[in-house]
């Protein structure tokens, strides 16, 4: 089986962005070590919009200079780096802290058209000159890929062709987006034309969805639970927070959610028990999302032990462009 480890490397976009230092650079620092020498490659999905709006201000040029080095670094080591869009970058600004409004900008969609074109060409090409080389494949801040048709051209124009935005069964409705993907394909991968829940079987792109899982409410309440009376082991290694996701967390206190298999924190504990559902499935990809800055104590020492007992079983790989 393929087993795609792919991170969003980014900042928080609540109240609190946290810092580079904690977010980015120590987190990401730590994936490496796991990874080294055991013939396992991430995926980095890169937050373009932190670095574009980064270079706006002076006084940021030292901690942007050493996220440049450690994305390449991430080349350099042999792993991917791909194209993150969280838009609201563009209305970001920095006054001795990050000040975000995600209000009417958090989606790609929440833009016009042409504006569209303009953010999307702008973070690609940034990106490409930066790692020197031409990206190929996208996952959208918060899932947000649909609706799908106004990226369509531009991806096609710039040779975008694979996505990873989509979790099976997941469904998630806050004040600022929805994301609804109760529809989509049940498939290791899939062609797609002009929606990315839509099979299309000669579609012009291919959607590697990220695995999910249904997780009972006693696995959120022992989340709650562990995370206050181990704190040291639980807690986040990012220091900012998250922007609300409406009810979701009372939900999964209360009944069976469908949620991607993840790296972050506590859900590392299920890495294993998604690879054996892949496997039972015969699915012949298996997608997990992290977030450097979601990182634990716990969840390191759980993803290491994923990697040790499949490294020699299982391919660890980046996308490849179809």
């Amino acid at each position: 089986m393929n087993i795609h480890l792919t991170f969003d490397y980014e900042l928080f976009f609540g109240e609190t962005s946290g810092s580079v230092e904690k977010c980015m650079l120590q987190p990401t620092q730590d994936l490496f070590e796991l990874a080294k020498g055991k013939n396992v490659h991430y995926t980095f999905f890169v937050d373009v919009g932190y670095l574009i709006a980064a270079e706006k201000y002076p006084q940021l040029n030292s901690e942007l200079q050493l996220v440049k080095a450690q994305i390449k670094e991430m080349i350099a080591l042999g792993h991917d780096v791909q194209l993150h869009i969280h838009p609201h970058w563009e209305k970001a600004t920095w006054d001795g802290k990050w000040s975000m409004n995600i209000e009417n900008s958090y989606r790609l969609s929440d833009f016009s058209d042409k504006e569209i074109e303009i953010i999307v060409k702008k973070y690609k090409n940034y990106l490409d000159e930066l790692i020197d080389k031409k990206t190929f494949a996208f996952r959208a801040g918060g899932w947000c890929i649909e609706p799908f048709l106004l990226l369509k051209d531009v991806f096609l124009e710039l040779g975008i062709t694979v996505d990873s935005s989509v979790f099976p069964g997941g469904y998630l409705q806050t004040e600022n987006y929805t994301v609804n993907f109760l529809n989509a394909p049940l498939k290791s991968k899939y062609r797609f034309e002009n929606s990315v829940i839509d099979e299309a079987k000669n579609g012009s792109f291919t959607e590697f969805p990220i695995s999910s899982f249904r997780y009972r409410a006693s696995f959120y309440w022992w989340l709650f639970v562990l995370g206050r009376l181990f704190p040291k082991k639980h807690k986040m290694i990012g220091d900012g927070l998250f922007i609300s996701q409406g009810g979701r967390k009372w939900n999964s206190l209360t009944s069976y959610s469908n949620y991607h298999v993840s790296t972050d924190g506590y859900y590392a504990k299920k890495l294993l028990a998604s690879l054996d559902k892949s496997m039972n499935m015969n699915r012949s990809e298996m997608v997990v999302i992290g977030h450097p800055k979601g990182n634990t104590r716990y969840s390191l020492k759980k993803l290491k032990q994923f990697i040790d007992k499949n490294h020699t079983i299982h391919q660890f790989k980046a996308f490849v462009k179809e």
